[in-house]
């Protein structure tokens, strides 16, 4: 069947339904995306996917609402909105758009479901509010949407479809960065695990450029690594390694002599010619070559051991 119609509520609008077009407007670049509540568009038909109206789940049919009662749910129990309905049955053909590996399509689905989709379905829901991001509640990603909303006096007959429209490519871009992250999290791994095949029972890990590493050193249970260093630009960095995804809490931080300091004094301080930066909270450093961040490893070791 040719879609020819992609169809949602018109009014206001929340994330649900902006990032559900965003799938479909990928997928379906042809078809015109119609925001209406009349009953003759809103009803399944030839041509046409309608999502977050209609008061009806039917795959089969090709209309994906939540607002009925009961609504959808995950094998979990959780609820669906219209973003999640459209991800489990639309987003596998999004993801192989991006030329994604089969062998990595499932994972990325996974994820981006649980990290990205699954927050969207809840707080469209009810089941969980903003504010459990305490001070970062105005930074969530769906309240950050609905900010592109017209506001109270800002009126007309299709102020709302405007602001829909315009809404639209910064949703997009936000979920294509989140694809293309995790895709490239995917391809850094082989990569890592190979630096950390090289390391053997060394603290300190070499990559050959900056890339996506903790989950990597994870996965090979390398608990002995401290420290990773990589060439950034025309200079070598020092990092360290998070002990977990949700904490800043480091497996060892740089020397506490070295925070905050640059150039001589930094210099001065490590011993170490060609050290330029040491950030104040001990999580980076720079160097200007390679065997200068390796024997700042080399200290940073040291001193954590």
């Amino acid at each position: 069947m040719t879609i020819t119609h992609l169809v949602t509520h018109s009014g206001g609008f929340h994330a649900d339904e902006l990032l559900s077009s965003v799938i479909l407007t990928r997928l379906y670049p042809e078809a015109t995306l119609l925001r209406s509540r009349d009953a003759q568009w809103i009803t399944p038909g030839a041509g046409r996917i309608i999502y977050d109206v209609g008061r009806d789940y039917d795959a089969e049919a090709l209309i994906f609402d939540h607002h009925q009662r009961p609504g959808p749910l995950r094998e979990d129990g959780q609820p669906f909105s219209s973003f999640g309905l459209i991800w489990q049955h639309y987003g596998r053909d999004y993801l192989r758009s991006f030329d994604l590996p089969d062998a990595d399509l499932e994972d990325i689905h996974r994820s981006f479901d649980q990290g990205f989709v699954l927050p969207v379905d809840l707080i469209d829901n009810g089941a969980l509010e903003p504010s459990v991001a305490g001070p970062l509640a105005g930074m969530t990603l769906p309240v950050l949407l609905e900010t592109l909303k017209p506001v109270f006096d800002e009126r007309g007959e299709d102020a709302d479809d405007r602001a829909f429209m315009a809404a639209l490519p910064v949703a997009r871009a936000f979920v294509e960065a989140a694809i293309k992250g995790k895709a490239a999290k995917r391809r850094a791994e082989s990569m890592v695990m190979q630096a950390i095949e090289a390391a053997g029972s060394g603290r300190v890990l070499e990559l050959p450029t900056g890339m996506p590493f903790r989950s990597a050193v994870e996965k090979a249970g390398a608990d002995h690594l401290l420290f990773v260093v990589h060439p950034r630009g025309e200079d070598w960095a020092l990092t360290t390694i998070r002990k977990s995804g949700d904490s800043f809490e480091a497996r060892a931080d740089l020397p506490e002599a070295w925070a905050g300091l640059t150039d001589a004094e930094l210099e001065a301080a490590s011993g170490v010619p060609g050290a330029k930066f040491c950030h104040n909270a001990r999580f980076i450093a720079v160097a200007a070559t390679r065997e200068a961040a390796l024997r700042m490893a080399e200290l940073a070791v040291a001193q954590a051991e």
